[in-house]
């Protein structure tokens, strides 16, 4: 599996407070950003693939609402994330 238990408390402990800390608007930007990277590059390959794709498309929209929610919450921190996760609008 490409999410395994290790890659997740990677990617909290890099953009949340700690690993355990899976409550973060950071954490969860990440974590989303990681899942829609890696949904894409199986697009890439399998292309009627719907049910995927649809999954993809509710991913971007969570992220979106995260990010919308931070940029109105804290506009330095959305704009480090967004730099840090290389994130485009």
């Amino acid at each position: 599996m490409y999410l395994t238990k290790e890659v997740k408390e990677e990617i909290f402990k890099k953009h949340g407070k700690s690993e355990k800390d899976t409550g973060s608007t950071e954490g969860q930007i990440a974590l989303f950003t990681h899942r829609i990277n890696y949904l894409t590059g199986h697009l890439k390959e399998n292309r009627k693939d719907f049910n995927t794709e649809r999954s993809l498309v509710m991913l971007v929209g969570k992220r979106r609402s995260l990010l919308d929610y931070l940029k109105r919450k804290d506009i330095n921190r959305y704009r480090a994330i967004i730099k840090e996760l290389n994130i485009r609008k």
